[in-house]
């Protein structure tokens, strides 16, 4: 008997725990369930940015974001919503749905209001609860759903200034820390593979840092165009121009993709305009600037030229050596190895890939994944033996013949100088940079290279590209010149 009735007393004292279990906890459990049986990404996108709040009588009322959030819910999972929080609510509470602004109306004023920013719109903005003084770097916890479309990689401080680079990284840095006397608004531009996406993700977590009561929204153009077409759709136009006008901060990324987009552009430029006239931020990138966004529509790119117009240049070769010596530091970090290369793969590294960045990145992560601990080991010729399949497909291939044109129209001279035995500074300095160009862009060797250079011999090559090693240290003009001829012969 006393058996049982312990049992019993254990059982009721069970049974009053579960009715006096928050809301809150209930809603936990039902989101264990429902992001099992959604997956992540419909979980992420249109449940997690939903909160629980409490309405009169005791019920409580799940509040969306928008009314784009609220009607997918109840056409797609409310009704499961029902069945698991009837089976994890011993009280019985009535759970009720509607979006930020319904539930606003009904209460008079959002409850948390004084408490925390209210709930924002997701896809639309990204908000990130990081104190003052947090580390300026992004957190390395599992990803918000709140936070999606920002990479973590990208901050500040991963990013390598250069000359290429510097204006368009102080004008980020003032528009992150909220400086007074902002241009309205900023585009950056410049080809694939220039840092944009990277210059505008760290300029988004520095400013949420910097301000967590902000709003900031980024989103790539392509996403604003699909999230506007789905609106469209939804007859919930409203509800997306209220989440993107509400914001302090807006960013789009790659803003080049919605010309032609007659109604998306449309759309962007109405957005432009209302958040400008209320003092709010706004930037952009585009892989060219205004003017020569010829399809887009004409009032929007007078817009977007009425501010500030920041190109970033192509990475010079020292800013491509910082680069890698930042990557190699970051993959050191991460897989435990010596955090150093060989010079001479280095600047064989930053010389071939002189046109995009993540192309850099890219080939010293395929060589970290081949080489693993012994990266810091890898001599020149293992380095271009991993290498040459994957860069020449697809590749312009490069003659000696190629070289010695362009090196002779870019120093205004004939193609037979360089292959005569005039020794003389002018003919001679461009004769070694045209070595130089074809023992690093062609596969020949010295003695092949000598022969289609008059008939030179291999030492005389070897001397050539060594002398062009040590100047480029210091003759910052010569880099130029290389590299604008390199630039040409890629097309």
């Amino acid at each position: 008997m006393t058996m049982k009735g312990g049992v019993a007393s254990q059982d009721f004292s069970a049974a009053i725990a579960a009715a006096c279990e928050p809301a809150t906890a209930v809603w936990s459990k039902v989101c264990v369930a429902l992001k099992r049986e959604l997956g992540d990404a419909a979980f992420g996108s249109w449940i997690a940015p939903a909160v629980l709040r409490e309405a009169a009588a005791g019920d409580v009322v799940l509040v969306t974001p928008t009314g784009i959030a609220r009607d997918w819910i109840r056409r797609s999972a409310w009704r499961r919503i029902g069945e698991l929080w009837a089976a994890n609510d011993a009280t019985g509470r009535r759970i009720d749905l509607k979006s930020r602004l319904e539930f606003e109306a009904l209460a008079g004023a959002y409850v948390e209001a004084a408490a925390k920013p209210a709930a924002v719109a997701e896809p639309f903005e990204i908000v990130l609860p990081v104190s003052t003084d947090a580390p300026a770097v992004a957190p390395t916890s599992a990803k918000s759903p709140r936070t999606q479309g920002l990479q973590e990689r990208f901050t500040f401080e991963t990013f390598v200034p250069g000359p290429a680079n510097e204006f368009a990284h102080a004008v980020a840095r003032r528009i992150a820390n909220w400086a007074d006397g902002h241009f309205n608004p900023v585009l950056f531009h410049g080809p694939y593979g220039f840092g944009k996406t990277h210059l505008l993700n760290a300029l988004a977590w520095e400013a949420m840092r910097n301000a967590p009561e902000k709003r900031v929204v980024y989103l790539t153009a392509e996403r604003f165009l699909s999230t506007f077409v789905r609106a469209v759709m939804d007859r919930q136009t409203a509800a997306f121009k209220e989440e993107l006008r509400a914001a302090d901060l807006l960013i789009i990324d790659d803003v080049h993709f919605i010309a032609g987009k007659q109604s998306t552009q449309e759309e962007l430029f109405h957005t432009l305009t209302a958040l400008v006239e209320e003092g709010r931020r706004v930037v952009f990138s585009a892989d060219r600037p205004p003017s020569a966004m010829t399809e887009m529509d004409a009032h929007l790119r007078s817009h977007l030229s009425a501010g500030l117009v920041c190109g970033l240049e192509p990475a010079d070769r020292s800013l491509r050596l910082g680069i890698l010596e930042r990557k190699i530091q970051t993959l050191s970090a991460a897989h435990g190895f010596e955090p150093t290369m060989r010079p001479d793969v280095l600047q064989f590294l930053a010389d071939r890939f002189t046109d995009s960045v993540r192309e850099l990145e890219g080939a010293l992560n395929t060589l970290s994944a081949r080489a693993g601990e012994g990266l810091s080991r890898m001599t020149l010729d293992e380095v271009q033996a991993i290498l040459r399949p994957h860069l020449r497909s697809g590749e312009k291939r490069i003659t000696i013949d190629d070289i010695q044109k362009a090196t002779a129209e870019h120093y205004g001279m004939k193609q037979a100088d360089l292959l005569s035995e005039r020794r003389n500074r002018a003919v001679a300095r461009p004769r070694q940079a045209a070595m130089w160009l074809a023992k690093q862009l062609t596969t020949r060797s010295l003695p092949d290279i000598g022969r289609r250079f008059g008939g030179r011999d291999h030492t005389t090559v070897l001397h050539a590209v060594r002398r062009i090693e040590a100047l480029r240290a210091e003759d910052s003009a010569l880099n130029q010149d290389l590299e604008t001829i390199t630039r040409k012969l890629r097309g």
